[in-house]
């Protein structure tokens, strides 16, 4: 990258000519499976997204229909589902690294915008976080302090927003940044009570922020040496992408899409009026969700680096950095009325237990142990142990990542994303879009095929873990096998229909060697 030693890869993305004709046809089979796929989960939304307690789609004749067919509407989701993650994995062997062909950017973007948009017009899925954006935003509307009191307390529980929070996070205080809620004040007075109007509203916001990330991978890739439709391949069609940030709304896409827009505009404009407003922009992706603040550091070394990688320059940078993310937070928390309420949002989420992340795992597994060998139930115990060694991990590694960016080892970016997926992995609690904040850094900053290959195969895995209801079925388990069983046998189906109609699932091999970083 320009960043001088911090790499010793090309400084811009290897050419590879067009596909040919027959690549040509297979992308054009890949699109249209994956479109396909995306409006069978649009309408499967329907019956069996993450709707609304009132769903207002549940008395009409023609579109309520799979409302009224739950069942069915699952398998609907299911196959759309997996329609969508095996069009992924074929359109990557036509765009990976070191492929003497590959598809253009171009080819790539309406690729996407073809599979994304079914699902930016169909209910959510996935998740109901977008519902406690709504409640939690209506708190800080209303004048009370969100890191105080939940929607319950602050709402009532028979307000239309709280109605659709789930109820473990009704009474809790809110777990995002306060400068998101501020945002959120914004929205709650345009969109009044109204719950579907307000998904619709929060669902545009998010698809601005995957914007900002899908201007800045290409462009973030090229510096790196990394070809940028290999880059949005892996960063931003991703289907944990479509699925939770498309879908789902997580507010991820705000803090990821600033994150890479800054960073590509601070690498652009490196005066210092320009360093300024890239600390304050990564200042501002942290205070709409934590981890956004690590890149400041990250960026930082790049800046040390063009300055000639000297312990001064390192000093200075550090010290200008530091000013502006207190100067910039300080003006959020006294903008916001909240005072310093927001440091508590780092431990909010943990009040969730999940097995996804491997300490809590670890740490229940343990409770659970003693508990049999009748040495009384030490879970909580073995929890707030595991939470100590996951951040002292975190700090360990991201120290590490800092001190080889600065001594020319690696990319700062790679570095970068090696500590948020630490700190995804370390955090006592794991959902599958944590996984973002990793790979679009990595997916623009490396060319190494080991990664790539692991990265695509969790991604496609993790993908298939949230149901499309984003809860449990309590009292419809039996939906479950019926529906996948169905999914599964319609899917069998779908392949044989295109069977050597489409690009072979291996990574191709080529006489270029991918670069390793």
């Amino acid at each position: 990258m320009a960043a001088g030693k911090a790499t010793n890869i090309p400084t811009a993305a290897p050419g590879a000519p067009p596909l040919d004709r027959t690549e040509r046809r297979q992308l054009d089979v890949v699109r249209r499976f994956g479109t396909t796929g995306s409006l069978m989960l649009a309408v499967g939304s329907i019956g069996a997204g993450a709707a609304p307690v009132d769903n207002p789609l549940s008395g009409a004749r023609l579109i309520g229909l799979p409302t009224r067919i739950p069942t069915v509407a699952m398998a609907c989701c299911w196959l759309g589902i997996l329609m969508i993650v095996i069009a992924w994995l074929w359109l990557g062997t036509l765009c990976w690294p070191g492929r003497p062909r590959m598809v253009s950017v171009t080819q790539l973007a309406r690729t996407l915008a073809m599979w994304a948009l079914p699902l930016a017009l169909a209910p959510p899925l996935f998740s109901t976080d977008m519902y406690s954006y709504l409640a939690q935003s209506e708190v800080a509307a209303r004048g009370f302090n969100p890191y105080v009191l939940g929607p319950a307390a602050a709402l009532g529980v028979d307000h239309p927003f709280t109605a659709n929070v789930p109820n473990i996070w009704r009474d809790t205080p809110s777990p995002y940044g306060p400068l998101f809620l501020m945002f959120g004040q914004l929205v709650s007075r345009v969109v009044g009570d109204n719950v579907v109007f307000g998904v619709l509203v929060w669902r545009v916001v998010m698809l601005c922020g995957l914007a900002l990330a899908i201007w800045a991978i290409p462009r973030l890739a090229d510096r790196c040496g990394v070809h940028p439709a290999a880059a949005l391949w892996l960063g931003a069609a991703n289907p944990i992408v479509l699925f939770h940030v498309v879908s789902g709304m997580h507010n991820e896409a705000l803090m990821v899409g600033i994150m890479l827009a800054a960073i590509e505009l601070g690498l652009r404009y490196q005066t210092v009026p320009g360093t300024i407003a890239t600390g304050v922009l990564l200042t501002v992706a942290g205070a709409i969700k934590p981890p956004g603040w690590i890149a400041l550091g990250f960026f930082g070394i790049y800046l040390v680096l063009r300055r000639g990688g000297r312990f001064r320059d390192l000093l200075r940078v550090a010290a200008l950095l530091s000013a502006v993310f207190v100067a910039t937070m300080a003006v959020i928390t006294i903008a916001s009325g909240w005072g310093l309420g927001w440091i508590d949002t780092f431990d909010v989420p943990n009040r969730v237990k999940t097995f996804m992340a491997p300490l809590t795992a670890f740490g229940m597994t343990g409770g659970g142990l003693s508990t049999l060998l009748g040495l009384g139930n030490h879970t909580d115990a073995m929890l707030v142990i595991t939470k100590i060694i996951g951040y002292l991990v975190v700090a360990v590694v991201c120290l590490r990542m800092l001190w080889l960016s600065f001594r020319g080892r690696i990319e700062p970016l790679a570095a970068l994303g090696v500590t948020l997926l630490t700190l995804a992995l370390a955090v006592p609690v794991l959902w599958p879009w944590y996984l973002l904040w990793s790979v679009m850094p990595l997916a623009l900053s490396t060319n190494n095929t080991r990664f790539r290959v692991t990265a695509t195969l969790i991604c496609a895995a993790v993908s298939l873990l949230v149901p499309p209801t984003g809860a449990g079925f309590p009292l419809r388990a039996y939906q479950i096998p019926l529906a996948v069983i169905a999914a599964v046998i319609a899917f069998a189906v779908t392949l044989w229909l295109v069977r050597g109609k489409v690009p072979r699932l291996l990574p191709p091999r080529s006489g270029v060697r991918p670069v390793t970083q």
